[in-house]
């Protein structure tokens, strides 16, 4: 595996308090070089503007390896609302929307095999593992994490140390 194709720590900010929470949103194909630069300026202008109750929320959202947006809030300078998270919510619409694609599947795992970045929906997994295209030392995008913590620690974990171990047959 190369490793330094997974390395991605250097891109969170490191201003904000580990338990900052984070949502991990996986499309189901890689964006275009063009829907790249464009979603990086959406998430750059809706993370200026993001606010909760009026309060500006110290906010963070990148894409990652071209297929993950990941947004963050810390909330030690205010915390997030129902209103403030469906805002942000409504932002991931409006990108499916524009790039029709699909961010909220979460039935479609993603693993990094070798060099790529592949995508087994959760009902083919086994047959994924009796074929050899992934196996319990492959690393899986482990997007439930939910504080930056957990993205820096759990979010790109080998199989064997996932959720997942207990689906393996």
């Amino acid at each position: 595996m190369n490793t330094f194709t997974l390395q991605y720590h250097h891109l969170l900010p490191s201003d904000f308090h580990p338990n900052s929470r984070v949502w991990i949103y996986q499309n189901d194909r890689l964006f275009t070089e063009q829907e790249q630069i464009e979603i990086d300026d959406l998430l750059k202008q809706f993370t200026g503007s993001w606010t909760s109750h009026g309060a500006k929320v110290k906010g963070f959202g990148k894409l990652f390896f071209n297929q993950f947006i990941i947004l963050m809030a810390d909330e030690t300078a205010s915390g997030v609302s129902g209103c403030s998270t469906d805002s942000s919510v409504r932002l991931i619409k409006e990108i499916e929307n524009r790039y029709n694609t699909d961010l909220f599947n979460r039935q479609n795992l993603a693993f990094f095999t070798g060099e790529n970045i592949i995508q087994i929906p959760l009902s083919k997994l086994n047959e994924a593992i009796s074929g050899n295209l992934i196996n319990p030392e492959t690393y899986y995008f482990n997007n439930a994490v939910l504080s930056k913590k957990e993205l820096e620690e759990k979010w790109i974990i080998k199989l064997k140390n996932s959720w997942l171990k207990n689906k393996v047959k």
